[in-house]
């Protein structure tokens, strides 16, 4: 499957490098590509420049975002959530019609210190948001309750046996995002419904910084037990 994930940051890295690893042809986008090239050094979290990630890495390759998104199948929004609709709209409103769109993106609002709040909650959520200004795309909102390391890798945390949950309107578009969850390792796909639903993950994000500050490690996630 031809993926693009829009997003350089390390849940975006992550995201490309697994997907790749099981055998889809990813390319990740980016604003810029000549300047997020010429970075030369670690961003604000640690992470090595991208052009010696995307060395590193292989089998992923890079473009900017319109030029990623026109020729994926899938997009996957792993941009910070303040800047998601921008960066959506600067891949191309065409680009994204009819396609499955992933959103894993949180609305974090940091401006008041931290622990950073919610910038939308309650009555509506960044992945509707995200739905009505991309009408023709097929949203669906994933991976958002652990970090980008559990993510790809679900057994980081006890032995992998936790949730995470889908929210669209479309159900072909969970069906094929739940494909590629279980081939990242997830086994408990907890669909809540429609994009409405999303705004129950991303409400869980303020438990779970401060479940992160508790604990002392990201290492951690959500499991629904029946």
């Amino acid at each position: 499957m031809r993926i693009a994930v829009l997003g350089t940051g390390s849940v975006g890295r992550a995201l490309a490098r697994r997907l790749a690893e099981v055998d889809n042809e990813v390319t990740v986008g980016t604003r810029d590509v000549q300047a997020t090239m010429a970075r030369e050094t670690p961003d604000a979290f640690g992470n090595p420049p991208f052009a010696a990630w995307l060395e590193a890495t292989g089998d992923v390759t890079v473009a900017a975002l319109a030029e990623a998104a026109a020729t994926a199948e899938v997009v996957i929004n792993a941009t910070s959530g303040a800047a998601s609709i921008d960066a959506l709209t600067a891949a191309g409103k065409d680009n994204l019609a009819g396609k499955v769109v992933v959103d894993v993106a949180n609305p974090l609002d940091a401006s008041a210190g931290m622990p950073p709040s919610l910038s939308v909650s309650n009555t509506d959520s960044l992945a509707e948001r995200i739905q009505r200004r991309f009408p023709s795309a097929r949203v669906v909102k994933t991976l958002n309750t652990m970090n980008a390391a559990v993510m790809v890798d679900p057994p980081l945390v006890g032995d992998g046996d936790h949730t995470v949950f889908l929210s669209g309107d479309d159900a072909g578009a969970k069906a094929v995002v739940s494909d590629l969850l279980t081939s990242l390792g997830w086994s408990d796909i907890v669909d809540l419904g429609d994009i409405t639903t999303a705004r129950g993950p991303e409400m869980l994000l303020p438990l779970w910084l401060r479940l992160f500050s508790a604990l002392g490690t990201p290492r951690i996630q959500f499991k629904v037990v029946r």
